[in-house]
């Protein structure tokens, strides 16, 4: 015997729905689902009549799915919205090219503007070019970053209000699990927020915050929409992908895991006394910081210097801002002097290092000057190396004509050379705490 619809009573259920566990029909379905996010939209508040709207459209399911919606609630419930597609190009070659033709056919079919904004257009740089150089594991962090920034760019480019983004339940529970393993309280304290970046920036809002994943798949399914189903190519090894398998097999034991998750978020108080981050301007790009630097400069300095991990967590060591500092010491032409046992030593990075590591410049015996150093004493001695150096920088002794080729190296090479101690700290403001290693 047929299982009836638990709304209608009258017509013949097609599903069992994950969020409340009921057989539904069709059409039920489809009005239980837009019901539910137009109440979520209008018991937040999310527009005011009149805003111009840019969604997120990435030519997947649910950014599919959430243009379809928010076309079909304007019109319906007369939002009174301006509506635009925004679409971020990664460069990622047989993925995203082939995912932005289903955004270009949604334009037409929804009758919606559309506007393309490229990594390489932005930043200079594709995620081909990015994974070539870090490899798969951290490709994630970059690519998150760079996407988040330019969402806000293109949204600022098309004059926009407000951005909406397609995250659904499922997506916020998994990023709470993510921030809680990870100890981020930052970030777990507003990851379940419908709506953030009011603070200075444009405000995102997440329509499908209270939304399963597998009810948007259903209803693209029986709407016959039109969207792209293959998985980036760079995610298998996406850390996110684990707490998304916790997630999975959390959800077959208690479904209601991912509203209880949200909830949880959502019900959480951080002690007064626990630091958090103070959120300022990046000193570059403009964009939200709580650095000198933005996120996404701290790692486009490092690529474009040959150090792609530079901006990833605490693989440097010490504070990431003051890694890129030492870095831009070169190009302010202010030299870099390291400080060691209490004395001031030359230790200018010059050009023939490369893209060597400050720390390795500091650490293992100045390398610009262990080749002068060389060829001009003959020996080679590296354990003397930085007595020379210290010697070098007031003229004394034997070094006197090793101090003068060193000079003339450097001079060459663009990198300033000073005589008296303390120079450089006193000319470029920091201080010996700000310049160990």
């Amino acid at each position: 015997m047929p299982v009836l619809c638990d709304t209608c009573s009258s017509k013949r259920a097609i599903l069992k729905r994950p969020k409340t566990a009921k057989a539904s029909c069709q059409d039920c379905f489809f009005k239980s689902f837009e019901d539910e996010i137009h109440h979520t939209i209008v018991s937040n508040d999310i527009f005011q009549r009149g805003d111009k709207v840019a969604i997120g459209a990435s030519g997947g399911k649910d950014s599919t799915v959430l243009a379809y919606v928010m076309k079909t609630l304007n019109d319906r419930h007369d939002y009174g919205l301006d509506l635009f597609l925004l679409s971020i190009d990664e460069g990622i070659t047989g993925y995203r090219d082939d995912s932005l033709e289903t955004v270009k056919r949604n334009k037409e079919q929804y009758g919606l503007p559309l506007k393309v904004v490229s990594y390489k257009e932005l930043y200079g740089w594709t995620m081909d070019a990015i994974v070539q150089k870090i490899g798969l594991k951290s490709n994630c962090t970059f690519c998150g970053v760079f996407r988040r920034q330019a969402l806000d760019r293109g949204a600022v480019m098309l004059g926009v209000d407000k951005i909406v983004t397609g995250h659904n339940a499922d997506d916020i529970a998994e990023t709470v699990l993510m921030n809680i393993l990870r100890g981020d309280i930052a970030r777990l304290r507003r990851c379940t927020a419908i709506t953030t970046g009011s603070e200075g920036t444009i405000p995102r809002s997440k329509p499908f915050k209270f939304t399963y994943e597998k009810e948007i798949v259903m209803y693209a399914y029986f709407k016959k929409l039109d969207y792209f189903s293959t998985e980036c190519i760079y995610s298998p090894n996406a850390y996110r992908g684990h707490a998304r398998a916790y997630l999975k097999d959390l959800e077959c034991v208690r479904p209601s895991v991912i509203i209880d998750i949200i909830y949880s978020g959502d019900s959480l108080l951080v002690k007064e006394d626990v630091k958090m981050p103070v959120q300022g301007k990046c000193k570059r790009c403009g964009y939200i910081a709580s650095q000198e630097l933005c996120k996404a400069c701290l790692l486009l300095e490092g690529l474009n210097r040959g150090l792609p991990k530079l901006g990833i967590g605490k693989a440097m060591g010490g504070s990431i801002t003051e890694h890129v500092r030492k870095l831009q010491l070169k190009d302010k032409k202010e030299g870099m002097e390291v400080l060691e046992r209490g004395e001031l030593t030359l230790g200018q990075k010059a050009n023939n290092v490369g893209n060597t590591n400050v720390d390795e410049v500091g650490r293992d015996g100045w390398k610009s000057c262990a080749c002068m150093h060389k060829s001009k004493e003959g020996d080679g001695d590296r354990s003397g190396l930085k007595t020379c150096c210290a010697s070098m920088s007031t003229g004394e002794g034997k070094h006197q004509e090793c101090r003068g080729v060193m000079m003339d190296v450097h001079e060459k090479q663009g990198v300033p050379v000073w005589n008296e101690p303390g120079e450089v700290a006193a000319r470029s403001g920091m201080t010996k705490e700000s310049l160990d290693f």
